[in-house]
Formats: C-alpha cells, structure tokens, sequence
C-alpha cells in the first residue's frame, strides 16, 4: 500500500467500529479494512453501506458480482477481482463465465458481446457495467435492454452494485491495496 497499514497503536479507533468490521469480515480485517481505519467516519460509513451492498440487495447476487467483477478488470483492481471472482462463483456464476467476461474486457466491453459462455442477460450486465465505468453515460438502447427484464428496484441496486465499486476500485487502485499475501508492489 502507498500508506501504512493501521494498527490500533498507531491510531486507535473506537471497539464498537472495530467491532462491527471484524463481525462482519468473519474476525479478520482485510487490506482494504487497514486503509480505511485511519478515518473512522470513512470505515464506519463503509462497513454499513458496503454490507447493505454486498448482502442485503435482493437482486441476483450473481448479477452483481458480475458487474463487480467487469468494473474490477477494466479499472486494473486487482485486488477487488481476487475477492469478487471467487463471490461470483459461489453465487452460481461459472468459469466459463468469467473468462467470457475476461476475454469481453480484452475487447470493448462497452460494445454487443455475442460470446456464447455468458446468457444474454450477463452480456448486457458486463456491457451496462463496461459503459458505467468507461463513459459514467449509459446507451439509452442497453438500459432498455435492461428495463426489458429486471424490475424497477433491480435496476436501481444492479446500477448502485456497480457504481460502489467504481468507488472501491478507485480507492484501491489509488492507495495500491494488494490482496491478502501478496507483496506490496
């Protein structure tokens, strides 16, 4: 990281912040957690928020995690794919699936994908998420593709899934967060 990992030494943070962020990580801080306590307003918002993202959206966790993974590639974070990747399958996403999506972003993933490894509505997730994070505007043609089929609510937590880690990817990035046992670069 481009900053020091934070320890409770070098600037402790109140036990219920911790608290919360460990309960929710299973017990263990990540890289990402030891950037983010060096401001507690910044972990404590985040811990909330990045929940409600990652586990209370009853949209396709799938879905998502596809759009997590497309922003995570086309932004270079690395570290946001080495987490998401593995959600994506857990969520019912397969392999095939994510080398469509990783041959898709060697390409314009911004443009029709006609690979056959991804349904047609992943096709429109990854080009709906390549057109976010590339142009920040979307083609009024894929997201009535979109509209077509998912509910009003599914579209709003599909396009805040991939919006919040159009954030995380650009602090990642930023503060150059490797995963977890990887070298410092």
């Amino acid at each position: 990281m481009r900053i020091p990992a934070w320890t409770p030494e070098q600037k402790p943070q109140p036990q219920d912040l911790t608290d919360a962020i460990l309960a929710r990580r299973g017990g263990e801080f990540i890289n990402l957690d030891r950037a983010l306590l060096w401001s507690e307003p910044v972990a404590r918002g985040w811990n909330v928020y990045l929940k409600n993202v990652r586990t209370g959206l009853p949209t396709s966790r799938k879905r998502c995690e596809l759009g997590i993974c497309t922003v995570a590639l086309l932004t270079g974070a690395e570290y946001e794919y080495h987490h998401h990747a593995p959600d994506f399958l857990t969520a019912g996403g397969t392999q095939a699936e994510l080398d469509a999506l990783n041959r898709a972003v060697k390409g314009d993933a911004r443009q029709p994908n006609t690979d056959a490894a991804l349904g047609e509505v992943e096709r429109l997730v990854v080009q709906y998420a390549a057109q976010m994070t590339r142009d920040v505007t979307v083609q009024d043609a894929v997201f009535d593709a979109l509209k077509a089929r998912f509910s009003t609510t599914e579209l709003v937590e599909l396009t805040t899934a991939i919006a919040t880690y159009n954030m995380v990817a650009r602090l990642l990035v930023a503060l150059q967060i490797t995963p977890e046992g990887e070298p410092h670069r």
